[in-house]
């Protein structure tokens, strides 16, 4: 995840430069010793985005290769090798382990000179994605050349670079006026689907807030508020006093959890915590941790720390005064409300970690704490409200086993990712819905009295209004993905399921497919038929792009606009296929040359549009103008709806 600065950053950039990235950087250099040559690539990788290794399995990213279009005078020894630093984890979306750099990456390619004067001309290909975007299979070009040692020549490094985002005049297929620049038009509209990284921190502090509300109400805290806040009173016998105690209080509170969070950052890295993410080891881990958070939840035993540690805390906090005293007795607090707090810290700190965000261990603990802390001061502020308060009651033991059901049915979602990883085929899509239906069901049971546990108040033989209302939600949400064992996409856990393709068993067909994959040849067709065309630049290994099909383009709204609002050509940047001939063009005064079909679309893209990421959306009329700003990954449907519209509506203009 990128940090708040950096997403700030790229936002300007992107206004700027009409969302043109350059996140690798690369330079070349060739060290001859005797009979044996080797080029070296180093590449420098910005924050937030990370450079995929050599030697990946096919049907992945795109991996990092290297092709000698001239070779005098040398062969190869061997393939490219990556150097160290090389991160490998595996990716549920494309179904296997994948290799990457972040920050730096090195690569060598071992050649033997024959003697005598050589050449090695071609050009190295790599991939490179961040948390949004990918760029287009990019090509940095080299060309060295000298003499074998004891012919007096060097070696002459090439100064050819890659990215470039100019307007210079273009080559053969390029000569036509729809491939004409169209950057300042399209930046008059506003684009849509740039995620900002500070949205995802203010949902992971929510995320934290609501965790310790819901901690507020458990048995193990709720009956301890009263009673520290009225030993605040009547310890100090100064009100003024007791409120700046039981704040002191709240704020060791803050600090305690705080440090947890940060502490978490600290041990595991910001690397460590994105590759957390897909790992499928931590993630059975994670599994089974959930798993025996829930079952203690449910009532099957409790999770407790040694007595002795409570003891000593507690001792320490009788025999000392002033800050450290309130600090002490804050610390005591955490240790004797773990059995209930631990399995929401657990399944917080879990959730929060795999999202790879350096600040979301920190973020979430702050606002799990500040929830926990609020009613300490606010009660030590207002004694009165505290005879308002439900008391203490079975109800508590509700809100655990409500928890515990939650934390097992997540639970799945890690078991998934692991599954995925290992290609167990033990939890596809329609047995994960399965298992969610079952666990739903059986929570509104449970909430209807039908279903009882160990602690349970067996003397209740009525169901509360709120108890009644919530069985309700939970039955109608496990109602609700019953279709999906047959196929149907239940968006409201698109976000948790394995993915479609895993289902054995689907009969619903609402996929979208191009109706062309070349550019020219769609924009004809929409020129006789007389409708607008919606260009799809995407990529084979570009993971958002197949969630934006997954979760957007099965709408039916959005599938029906389309199929006939427009014309859908959607161009792959990675594709590899050959062009008839390399085609030589101008960015920026540096020549490059495009080997690929993917290349083309890779330069159309850059050349009309300004930009290099996918996925990209961008509607146009007949002449090849946009109709309306770009779209990029963004899972609402109804912003897309409206993008959608907003094309049409102007092509009728």
């Amino acid at each position: 995840m990128k940090n708040i600065l950096l997403t700030l950053f790229l936002s300007i950039a992107t206004l700027a430069y009409g969302q043109m990235e350059n996140p690798v950087t690369i330079s070349a250099s060739v060290d001859v010793n005797g009979t044996e040559a080797t080029v070296i690539f180093k590449a420098s990788i910005e924050d937030g985005w990370h450079m995929y290794s050599a030697n990946l399995p096919s049907g992945g990213p795109t991996a990092a290769t290297v092709e000698f279009e001239t070779l005098e005078g040398a062969e190869l020894v061997g393939g490219i090798t990556p150097g160290k630093g090389e991160i490998e984890k595996d990716d549920p979306i494309f179904g296997m382990k994948v290799k990457y750099f972040e920050n730096a990456a090195t690569f060598t390619q071992k050649v033997k000179l024959l003697g005598g004067k050589y050449r090695l001309q071609g050009f190295l290909r790599y991939g490179a994605c961040n948390d949004e975007n990918c760029m287009p299979p990019t090509t940095y070009e080299f060309d060295f050349s000298g003499a074998a040692a004891g012919d007096g020549a060097t070696a002459q490094e090439s100064n050819t670079t890659e990215v470039a985002t100019g307007t210079e005049e273009i080559d053969d297929f390029t000569a036509n006026s729809l491939w004409k620049p169209v950057v300042s038009e399209l930046a008059a509209f506003k684009s849509i689907g740039t995620n900002d990284a500070s949205r995802s921190l203010w949902l992971t502090f929510l995320l934290g807030f609501g965790g310790g509300f819901l901690a507020l109400l458990t048995p193990c805290v709720w009956p301890i508020i009263p009673m520290t806040v009225s030993f605040f009173l009547k310890r100090s016998g100064n009100r003024k006093k007791a409120l700046r105690e039981a704040m002191l209080y709240g704020v060791s509170i803050v600090v305690i959890y705080l440090a947890l969070g940060l502490a978490v950052t600290l041990i595991f890295g910001a690397s460590a915590l994105n590759a957390l993410s897909t790992n499928a080891v931590f993630n059975l881990l994670f599994f089974l941790l959930l798993v025996l958070f829930g079952a203690s939840f449910l009532g099957g035993f409790e999770l407790t720390l040694p007595s002795s540690w409570t003891n000593k805390v507690d001792d320490k906090a009788g025999s000392t005064t002033g800050l450290l005293s309130i600090f002490l007795m804050a610390f005591t607090l955490s240790l004797v409300s773990f059995s209930c707090t631990g399995p929401i810290i657990g399944f917080l700190l879990v959730e929060v970690s795999t999202t790879g965000s350096l600040f979301g261990p920190a973020v979430g603990m702050l606002g799990f704490a500040l929830a926990l802390a609020l009613p300490f001061t606010l009660f030590a502020l207002f004694p009165s409200m505290l005879k308002q308060v439900p008391r203490s009651g079975g109800w508590m033991n509700v809100v655990k086993v409500t928890l515990g059901f939650i934390e097992l049915a997540f639970a799945l979602k890690f078991l998934s990712v692991a599954d995925l990883a290992y290609g167990w085929g033990i939890l596809d899509r329609e047995v994960f819905l399965a298992l969610w239906i079952v666990l739903f069901a059986m929570l509104g049971l449970y909430l209807l009295n039908i279903i009882r546990f160990p602690h349970d108040d067996t003397s209740e033989q009525t169901t509360s209004v709120p108890r009644f209302f919530l069985a309700v939600l939970s039955l109608a949400f496990s109602i609700y993905m019953i279709p999906g064992l047959w196929g149907a996409p239940c968006k409201a856990v698109s976000a948790f399921a394995p993915p479609m393709w895993t289902q054995d068993f689907n009969i619903v067909d609402n996929e979208v497919h191009a109706q062309f994959y070349d550019y020219d040849e769609g924009m004809e067709y929409a020129r006789i038929t007389g409708k607008p065309v919606l260009l799809d630049f995407t990529g084979y290994g570009c993971v958002n792009c197949r969630k934006m099909e997954a979760s957007v383009w099965t709408d039916e709204r959005v599938a029906d606009m389309l199929r006939n609002d427009y014309v859908l050509i959607t161009l792959f940047v990675d594709d590899k296929t050959a062009l008839d001939q390399p085609v030589i063009v101008n960015e920026q005064g540096t020549e490059r040359k495009l080997r690929t079909v993917g290349d083309k679309w890779s330069y159309l893209q850059r050349y009309k549009f300004g930009a290099n990421a996918q996925p990209f959306y961008v509607p146009v009329d007949n002449n090849g103008n946009p109709l309306a700003g770009s779209y990029s990954y963004d899972e609402d449907v109804q912003s897309y709806i409206n993008f959608l519209k907003q094309g049409v509506d102007n092509y009728k203009k």
